[in-house]
């Protein structure tokens, strides 16, 4: 079954061998980024170099509307017959927030709060980075209903690193 697959760092390396995604997309710091792991094709591999910052002047690579452009015309560029993996350092934010724009993307205007309420089941400790959530609101024309349904979910529990969520591509899955 296709999905969107969500995971820390740390958990890479297991999902690949598990799920096998066809697509891959890191959000980490220019510090932290990584090379294409093994069992990804390069060219499936989208690097996002940006710091887990919810106010762009705290950071010198905060989230920017280029990165959201990216993202979905990489999501868009995914053909969904194998998984696609998002992942960040810990699995809470960047990804999780990469997640749901992707899953607003592909189900279209009206579902957000359901995508939202979905993501926080089967991701208690989601807490998706804001300033993502507001970029990809405005990029995709939804006028606060990305960044309200967000914020309907709460901050999540607070926990070190994420576990992995897989998130259907169907809303009725979801």
């Amino acid at each position: 079954m296709s999905m969107i697959l969500v995971t820390p760092l740390s958990a890479i390396a297991d999902t690949i061998r598990s799920h096998r995604p066809s697509h891959l997309i890191t959000l980490l710091s220019r510090e932290h980024m990584i090379d294409t792991p093994k069992g990804v094709a390069s060219d499936r591999h989208l690097r996002l170099t940006v710091d887990d910052v919810a106010d762009p002047f705290l950071s010198e690579e905060p989230p920017a509307v280029e990165h959201i452009d990216q993202l979905l015309e990489f999501g868009r560029g995914w053909p969904a017959a194998d998984p696609i993996l998002v992942h960040c350092w810990a699995g809470i934010s960047r990804s999780t927030a990469a997640a749901y724009i992707l899953l607003c993307d592909r189900l279209g205007s009206g579902a957000e709060q359901d995508i939202a309420r979905a993501l926080r089941y089967r991701a208690p400790h989601a807490y998706p980075n804001p300033l993502m959530i507001r970029l990809a609101d405005h990029r995709l024309a939804r006028r606060g209903r990305m960044i309200q349904a967000v914020q309907s979910i709460g901050r999540g529990s607070i926990v070190a690193l994420g576990e992995r969520v897989e998130l259907p591509l169907a809303l009725e899955e979801l």
